[in-house]
């Protein structure tokens, strides 16, 4: 916080000379310090972090061969995000926090575990960030309300990214929230690279299939192809009842569509064809399991930036957040150039190792 800063220049002198004050006279004050965070131009910041990135992408420990982007939950100074909180509508949407008008409710998962669907909701922020999955140094990184949907900044993220270092022939890795349609198609138009990222199933239902990929009807019959059809920008085919034709047949199950008087009855299915480069991406090969384990290095730099104490503000507007977590990350991303630029030999992840040699 702010007055744990003071109270630390005002005891160590000769830090404060180095980081540019004028010790000979009064520091600045809390509120000097409140008014930086809240009106400074986070574009100076953003090209600070572009040189770093930069200058390790020269020095060959960056690189946009694999990359991946994650977001991560900041929860905002209220105390509508306080678990001790009773009020009942604390998570309601028109009821905006006073503390902090900025902030914007959302969601976030409260497990990884692919069985479980725990979530939790809270009011704040969200900073995504774009991980050399190689390295597990950040590359990009840009704040918004938690309300805005991880897919609907992640063409923007890329572009910008592409700007100062080029991720021609990149893989791109992302969970299941990046799953859409647009992110792939741009990532192979634009970049000529390949997304590896999980299938989000959407609350489809996967139908039980033949060796030949026709599906089976719910009395165990083999159905029959029954033409393609266009829709909503993606090809399906349509399957039928085998017995439709039949005069003198009766369903085994006793479909409710089967007697309903019409040349047309009996049960249908319709299965997507896999014509777009969603779809096509085989998930359970050596090859997909392979690369999207290196996503493993978005969850530990996240962890890192957690510990910076970005995990929960304490400023309360969204000019002061987004200059905090771009702080964090050039602080991350100086360890690594000092690793590099002293060759201690230590490693350019760990912010305790570099302090023992300082």
């Amino acid at each position: 916080m702010i007055t744990d800063l003071v109270d630390y220049l005002n005891n160590n002198l000769l830090i404060a000379h180095y980081c540019g004050f004028d010790i000979s006279i009064p520091l600045p004050s809390y509120w000097t310090f409140d008014r930086f965070l809240k009106n400074f131009d986070n574009e100076i910041l953003s090209e600070i972090m572009k040189s770093q990135v930069q200058f390790l992408a020269h020095k060959g420990i960056v690189d946009s061969s694999f990359i991946g982007l994650d977001s991560t939950p900041i929860a905002a100074n209220t105390s509508h995000n306080n678990p001790k909180s009773f009020l009942s509508n604390k998570f309601m949407p028109g009821h905006q926090p006073k503390a902090d008008t900025d902030c914007k409710l959302g969601v976030h998962t409260a497990s990884n575990q692919t069985n479980e669907k725990k979530f939790q909701f809270y009011w704040g922020y969200k900073n995504h960030v774009l991980v050399d999955c190689i390295s597990g140094l950040p590359v990009y990184e840009i704040t918004t309300t938690a309300n805005v949907s991880d897919s609907a900044v992640a063409l923007d993220i890329l572009a910008d990214t592409h700007s100062f270092l080029p991720i021609t022939e990149c893989n791109f890795l992302a969970d299941k929230g990046y799953d859409v349609k647009n992110i792939y198609n741009q990532v192979k138009e634009l970049y000529d690279g390949e997304c590896i990222i999980p299938l989000n199933k959407r609350n489809t239902k996967n139908p039980k299939l033949l060796p030949q990929g026709n599906p089976v009807c719910g009395a165990g019959l083999a159905m029959w192809k029954d033409g393609k059809f266009s829709d909503r920008n993606r090809t399906r085919q349509k399957f039928c009842c085998p017995l439709k034709s039949s005069k003198d047949a009766d369903c085994p199950c006793h479909h409710k569509n089967f007697y309903n008087g019409k040349k047309h009855r009996g049960c249908t299915k319709h299965i997507t064809i896999p014509d777009d480069l969603r779809l096509a991406l085989d998930r359970d090969s050596k090859y997909f399991k392979s690369k999207y384990s290196l996503r493993t290095e978005c969850e530990r730099y996240n962890s890192r930036f957690k510990s910076t104490g970005q995990e929960r503000m304490w400023v309360r507007n969204k000019s002061s957040v987004t200059n905090l977590n771009t702080l964090a990350h050039i602080s991350l991303l100086a360890v690594a150039v000092a690793a590099i630029t002293t060759k201690s030999g230590q490693s350019y992840r760990k912010l305790k190792s570099i302090k023992r040699t300082a």
